[in-house]
């Protein structure tokens, strides 16, 4: 890929005094790269990484896949039914892939590794510091909630086995079990460094989450007898019926944060080559989401849970073990996730401190261990004492939107008008327009999922 030329000023692309800065390329959740020295640039040639094209996939559509897959048909009923809600899918998609590209361009001409560090280093300090707090606040926020349908799948794995309907042991208590369950896999998970090896579990996640689908198109194919749908919509009631839809369809597609760092983690990043892996990571998510939302919907109707996994019975054994692949989904994607936002708040810190990189290299370690268990420790405490975080999910998917829309916007306008002394593209204006057509979009959707958030808890 051409160099372009983002910002001329030797002062912005050359080495940094400022340890903030430095410290975002120290603590990047980067997979298994060697990291870039000081001043190198990308000039579109191969990297030392060591994570393959279909490794880049699976890892993709693990950070892909998860804890949306279960909102899906209730968006569906939301959007007025399995047209409305194919047509929404399908055109956010066209926007999604493009955000996913031009977030590897920028990465390569700016010579940054990470989703906020392409926005420090596009669009300036102000959108950074912007861009750095939204990540912190959804990584945090979605950590909660995988914790939360830790908590939910196995209470009904646990009702399955249980011999007595009402209250069991002590050892079945959900505090109980949710906090086993992130103590054992979570917290080690959450330790290391890197996240390359996640591409190992991130195959057996993408494979539990098509088992799921499987069994939720299964259980449509063959309803079981007590299974009894509410009304199937056919038409959305308003046009707004169907903009209440995206900020599930932006929580379920959200990649963006993590997409960067496995970009930079390719042995080939290159845009062209990524621009392949991300269309094939997000087909196979939308073949999984179609086929769990139309089957889900048309099961259940508008009585569909937000979780459509709890709209069947307990004791269905198929069901029982797609909660048990649910559960492996969240045990690798709630890693990912903290590694984004510990990046985050080590720049944040840092930099808040002034503190020179070279001093700080040697307690890298014992740092990192502290913000791990932090945010480990303050995520599973809000998970075992809010049970239901239903307007914290809502405004997770408007910070989503931003991700997806407003912040790659944001940065192929300023690329785009950094060429104006330039010789310009013939392109030029269609490409600063689609820029502010994702900004527009994406500030809609956030916009409307905080006002009916704070509207809805007015009225309550």
């Amino acid at each position: 890929m051409a160099q372009v030329s983002i910002n001329s000023d030797y002062g912005e692309w050359g080495p940094s005094t400022d340890a903030g800065e430095r410290a975002r390329l120290l603590q990047s959740p980067c997979v298994d790269t060697v990291p870039k020295s000081d001043g190198e640039t990308s000039p579109g040639g191969p990297e030392r990484g060591t994570t393959s094209t279909l490794g880049a996939v699976f890892i993709v559509v693990n950070a892909c896949l998860g804890a949306g897959l279960l909102n899906f048909p209730a968006a569906f009923s939301t959007a007025g039914g399995v047209a409305a809600g194919i047509a929404l899918q399908m055109g956010m998609l066209v926007f999604i892939i493009s955000g996913l590209v031009i977030l590897a361009y920028c990465s390569q001409a700016s010579n940054e590794r990470t989703y906020q560090e392409v926005v420090w280093a596009v669009c300036g300090k102000l959108t950074g510091v912007l861009c750095e707090v939204a990540i912190a606040v959804y990584t945090f926020g979605t950590c909660i909630a995988f914790l939360i349908i830790i908590g939910d799948q196995q209470d009904k794995i646990i009702a399955v086995m249980a011999e007595e309907p009402g209250g069991g042991p002590w050892y079945t208590d959900r505090k109980f079990t949710i906090s086993l369950t992130a103590f054992l896999f979570i917290l080690p998970l959450s330790i290391p460094k890197e996240i390359g090896f996640q591409k190992y579990a991130s195959f057996l996640s993408v494979v539990g989450t098509w088992y799921v689908t499987a069994i939720i198109i299964i259980k449509y194919i063959w309803p079981d007898k007590e299974m009894t749908p509410g009304d199937i919509l056919t038409r959305p009631a308003s046009w707004m019926a169907v903009f209440n839809a995206m900020p599930t369809i932006c929580f379920g597609f959200q990649c963006h944060v993590s997409s960067v760092p496995v970009f930079n983690s390719m042995r080939r990043p290159e845009v062209k080559t990524w621009g392949g892996v991300v269309t094939a990571a997000m087909v196979i998510a939308l073949a999984v989401y179609l086929g769990t939302g139309i089957c889900g919907f048309l099961t259940f109707g508008t009585a569909v849970d937000p979780d459509v996994l709890l709209s069947y019975p307990s004791e269905d054994m198929a069901v029982a073990v797609a909660r048990a692949f649910i559960i492996l989904s969240v045990l690798t994607s709630y890693p990912i996730l903290h590694f984004c936002g510990r990046a985050v708040v080590e720049g944040l810190w840092l930099r808040y401190q002034g503190t020179p990189v070279e001093e700080d290299v040697d307690r890298e370690r014992r740092r990192r261990l502290l913000q791990t268990v932090v945010w480990f420790l303050l995520t599973l405490l809000l998970a075992l004492f809010i049970p239901d975080i239903g307007k914290v999910i809502s405004v997770i998917g408007g910070l989503a939107a931003c991700f997806i829309f407003v912040f790659p916007g944001l940065c192929l306008i300023q690329a785009k008008l950094s060429e104006m002394e330039e010789v310009k593209p013939a392109s030029w204006w269609a490409l600063v327009s689609y820029g502010v057509l994702l900004v527009t979009l994406g500030a809609f959707i956030f916009g409307q999922t905080t006002a009916n958030a704070i509207f809805v808890d007015l009225l309550a």
